[in-house]
């Protein structure tokens, strides 16, 4: 990820087989969630700001940081607000992935989907989303993933 110095990783269950759709949706819902998580966590949430075209259509979002008040949450938002999808095949590898994350203290978004369009009305844990982070402190937990 040349060009990068922080990016977002999503684990997604493959063992479940959901739609592209669905699959799309609990990435979202994942990447939506870590997102605010580390936003709150860092007090950042009045930084963020929309950037428009000339007609008013919002085309960009930042954070309005000072140059020297750079964390590895405003570098990812800075370069591009990188993101990866990388894949499990169970619920405990998901899991597992998620309880190493938040040893690390790192903000962890895992996601139970309801049920109520697949997985036959049972809750199901689809996908986990990490905070951005550079990549010497993801890749030891995400790193021998294969992307999805």
């Amino acid at each position: 990820m040349a060009g990068y110095k922080s990016k977002q990783m999503i684990v997604m269950r493959r063992d479940l087989k959901m739609r592209k759709g669905k699959i799309a949706a609990q990435a979202g819902h994942a990447c939506v969630e870590a997102t605010l998580m580390a936003l709150a966590r860092e007090g950042r949430l009045d930084q963020v700001r929309v950037r428009t075209a000339p007609d008013g259509t919002p085309t960009w979002v930042y954070l309005d940081h000072p140059e020297a008040d750079s964390t590895a949450l405003s570098d990812w938002f800075d370069s591009g607000v990188a993101k990866v999808c990388v894949y499990v095949d169970s619920e405990d590898a998901l899991l597992d992935i998620a309880e190493k994350g938040r040893e690390q203290g790192f903000a962890v978004a895992l996601v139970r989907d309801a049920g109520l369009t697949e997985f036959h009305g049972e809750a199901t844990l689809t996908c986990l989303a990490f905070e951005p982070l550079p990549a010497e402190k993801i890749d030891p937990i995400t790193g021998s993933l294969p992307l999805y």
